[in-house]
């Protein structure tokens, strides 16, 4: 008689002993420029998110994701990488770093940094020897290419900040290549020297304690090597407002060798117990993406995805559309989701009018935060999202984000999800720093506050630990199956199931209340439930879990 091994088993089927810690766990994204400011010059820091997470580990999350602190000079706010393997001056040292590894572990937190693989700053030492030198070590570490016989870029490809995705350089007589700013050279990632280069910068970071990667923009690794133009894009969801939008991205992103990159990086975690790796996927081939990469037990872990992040409302056929891509399958992969980032409006403020009231707000925030740690596969929360904060206004002359300034008004305003975290109800600012922050404070965030929620047991916070709670309690909710079972134009209900375990979902997206549906139970308690469901209510904005 042969016997499986867990790994090939569905994820629905195996014990809860045979699952690694980070499938279906709950990760808390830390921006540290907005997290906590220790020496206030107005701008967060690592001592500033160590000094604060106990509150972080209270939440009952499994670990945390730090967007870049690396040495950088900031022309995207640390995407733009000068020395992979130092900490910023204005975040810290790495003295600093070691010390919030130790405080997080010692918390039972893990710690997931960002890895930016695609392009570095044009300050890196890498890149000023490249253009100082074809000839040399790193002359072949960027994308470069010669002019058309007109002096023009080599292809029409657009960088996603806007403009021609190509810079003269008249050091090399060349272009170079930047999918993203012009500070942001494109690392040719086809070179093997890049790669392994990249992989040392890794093992540095794993050497220190790190238990993982998040890595930023994958699919722009690797180019195609002829530089085709992209043809134009004819479907629109919405109207462009870059021009990176009216193309197909099909010969500067998704290039068919990049699994072989990750392959490497996969090998290289085998020699590391326990780590984990999610990768950030765009673009409108970004499902088949997302399902590549992570493709059996050789590549990533899980993949990020986008599919409610931008989404203009949230509805039970968004999240029917999301979720039914993920089947629990052995080689389809684990999918990872978000309502909120450092890169997307607040979600409160991106699903509800702009007219909705306090009330509403913190009901609609109680609901959206049970759907999320219901659905399958790895959530990730955004500081602040446990507080309900909502989207900041900026002004045009306070605007720091170079896509938002490039193309305002039309612009996803980054900077309005980025701005300080609220610790404090007194104070001139709110508990983040002694000084005048480096994006404006929320004008209602104050209210928000942790310390005014903790004194209050019905606070948003309070309940997010209760839903925490529930989920690591109730293993058909963090591994099991998902099942749709009524998909209206409000009401949505699924089933979820790990071995002898079932769950009912059941939810109310819109604002009116609704009919309890058939096939739910209207007599039974509610294992959880929040904005007043069962027992045959359907409130506006409420949602329970039912034992089934």
């Amino acid at each position: 008689m042969t016997h499986k091994s867990p790994a090939s088993l569905p994820v629905s089927q195996r014990d809860p002993a045979d699952q690694p810690w980070w499938q279906g766990a709950v990760i808390y994204q830390i921006y540290p420029r907005s997290f906590a400011d220790s020496n206030g010059d107005g701008i967060g820091d690592l001592p500033g998110i160590t000094a604060h997470l106990d509150h972080v580990a209270s939440l009952g999350v499994d670990a945390i994701w730090l967007s870049p602190f690396f040495t950088s000079p900031m022309a995207d706010f640390g995407y733009d990488v000068a020395d992979y393997r130092d900490v910023d001056p204005i975040f810290g040292t790495l003295a600093d770093f070691d010390a919030l590894v130790a405080r997080a572990h010692a918390l039972g937190l893990k710690v997931i940094i960002d890895q930016v693989y695609a392009h570095t700053s044009d300050k890196h030492p890498w890149f000023v020897a490249s253009r100082n030198d074809r000839a040399g070590p790193y002359g072949d570490f960027y994308l470069w290419a010669d002019p058309r016989p007109d002096g023009s870029p080599p292809n029409n490809w657009q960088s996603v900040f806007s403009g021609p995705a190509w810079t003269w350089d008249a050091r090399r007589r060349q272009y170079y290549c930047h999918n993203f700013l012009k500070e942001q050279p494109q690392l040719n990632g086809h070179n093997p020297a890049v790669q392994q280069a990249l992989l040392d910068v890794a093992r540095f970071w794993l050497d220190r304690g790190v238990d993982g990667f998040r890595l930023d923009a994958l699919n722009f690794l690797m180019q195609s090597k002829r530089l085709r133009d992209n043809p134009p894009q004819t479907k629109f969801s919405q109207p462009p407002t870059r021009p990176f939008d009216y193309q197909r991205r099909l010969h500067n992103q998704g290039h068919r060798d990049i699994p072989k990159f990750i392959e490497r990086i996969g090998a290289l975690l085998a020699d590391y117990d326990g780590r984990f790796t999610v990768a950030e996927i765009g673009g409108e081939d970004a499902v088949r993406e997302m399902k590549l990469y992570t493709s059996g037990h050789t590549r990533l872990n899980t993949s990020y995805g986008f599919d409610f992040l931008y989404a203009p409302a949230l509805t039970p056929a968004v999240i029917e559309a999301a979720i039914g891509q993920w089947p629990d399958k052995p080689g389809t992969g684990w999918p990872s989701w978000a309502f909120e980032n450092h890169d997307a409006p607040r979600a409160i403020s991106r699903w509800l009018p702009a007219d909705a009231d306090a009330a509403t707000r913190a009901k609609f925030a109680a609901m959206k935060m049970l759907l999320l740690l219901c659905l399958r596969g790895n959530i990730f929360l955004y500081q602040g999202e446990e507080l309900g904060l909502t989207q900041v206004d900026i002004a045009f002359e306070d605007l720091r984000d170079p896509e938002a300034i490039a193309n305002w008004p039309l612009t996803l305003s980054r900077d309005g999800a980025r701005t300080p975290m609220p610790w404090t109800r007194k104070g001139r600012y709110d508990g983040f720093s002694t000084a005048k922050p480096w994006l404006p404070l929320g004008p209602d965030h104050a209210a928000l506050a942790v310390d005014v929620q903790e004194k209050d047991e019905g606070s948003l916070l309070h309940l997010t630990r209760a839903l925490l709670a529930f989920r690591k309690a109730h293993p058909a909710l963090r591994w099991g199956t998902l099942k749709f079972r009524r998909v209206g134009e409000q009401v949505l209900m699924f089933e979820r199931r790990h071995k002898d375990e079932r769950v009912i979902g059941l939810f109310n997206l819109g604002a009116e209340a609704a009919d309890w549906p058939k096939g739910a139970s209207a007599k039974a308690m509610p294992l959880m439930s929040v904005g007043g469901a069962g027992q045959g209510a359907l409130p506006g904005y409420s949602g329970c879990v039912l034992g089934a």
